[in-house]
């Protein structure tokens, strides 16, 4: 659900997550392929025009190197004020619908009270100057109880109006959050399984979303390696982060080799995955750095050199 004019709560927190956007200098192709969110979903996000879910924030975040607290903050405002969790509770309007209906049975319970309250008049004593002011005070103790069963007629029909637009309202509104909620939570799903993921980025496919890591690296040069793999997707990959350009990583599973290639200052400020490759369990994954030209790489820090780079291994569990 989109809304065309951003309220306070998200032009603020929209304004915040483009301050982290220009920080990070990606496009939004680039973030769409850092990230589990497509380009439309982030054009969407950074304009105001959607809430962001908190992974995107928490994405967004990291990419900055930026404390998640500020962001995560500004959007607990503006999805309170989104879901409508900080709204105030509507006045019912339809209350005064109910009351023509009723009238007629407000006059008759008028002439019910009134001689009800009628017999209560007759045990006190009559003055004995006269029984004209009696009458009259009669007159009006009578009146008094017809205006206070009004009252009480009117009352009674308001509020059960409200009751029964607070049923309606309540009952109906139910039903539609929840099912306006289960497509939010399919479509954070993964988008292949098994071989169609084969060769695929695992953030587009949305596979990288809590996957497991089989083996942590760190180069000669200082970058940093991790195996990952995702049981949901049968798939795994490797990532590269603190690279410069140039760096190459390859990760292979049962003879198919995928690489990826450290393109641009961008890319060496952030995460750099391989294509996802088909495994099962028990499968050995390997990957192997190759710096760039005239970068370090003795193949002693951790793992084993393969004559053109540093390798290690992890095994699918």
């Amino acid at each position: 659900m989109t809304r065309t004019t951003p309220s306070p709560e998200r032009a603020r927190l929209a304004a915040s997550l483009r301050d982290l956007r220009a920080r990070t200098g990606l496009s939004m192709v680039g973030l769409a392929e850092r990230t589990a969110f497509s380009k439309s979903s982030w054009e969407r996000y950074l304009n105001g025009k959607s809430v962001p879910p908190r992974d995107a924030v928490r994405e967004l975040c990291r990419l900055a190197s930026e404390p998640e607290g500020r962001c995560l903050a500004l959007w607990e405002i503006a999805e309170s004020e989104w879901s409508g969790r900080a709204a105030p509770a509507p006045a019912p309007a339809p209350a005064p619908a109910p009351a023509p209906a009723p009238a007629r049975r407000t006059e008759t319970a008028q002439r019910t009270d009134a001689a009800a309250e009628a017999p209560s008049t007759v045990p006190e004593p009559v003055p004995p100057e006269g029984s004209a002011p009696a009458s009259w005070d009669d007159t009006r103790a009578g009146n008094r109880g017809a205006a206070v069963a009004v009252l009480a007629s009117v009352c009674a029909v308001v509020v059960g109006g409200v009751a029964i637009t607070l049923f309606l309202v309540l009952g109906q509104d139910a039903p539609r959050s929840s099912s306006s909620a289960s497509p939010s939570a399919s479509a954070t799903g993964p988008r292949c399984r098994g071989a169609a993921c084969e060769g695929r980025n695992p953030m587009d496919m949305k596979c990288g979303v809590g996957p497991q890591t089989l083996a942590s690296y760190r180069t000669a040069s200082g970058a940093m390696l991790e195996l990952r793999d995702s049981r949901t997707c049968g798939t795994s990959w490797a990532r590269m982060w603190g690279t410069r350009i140039g760096d190459r990583l390859e990760v292979t599973a049962d003879g198919r080799p995928r690489s990826a290639e450290v393109k641009d200052e961008a890319d060496a400020a952030a995460y750099v995955y391989t294509p996802m490759t088909t495994t099962r369990s028990g499968t050995v994954v390997r990957a192997c750095f190759r710096p760039a030209p005239g970068g370090e790489s003795d193949g002693q820090s951790h793992g084993q050199s393969d004559g053109k780079g540093e390798c290690f291994e992890g095994r699918v569990r």
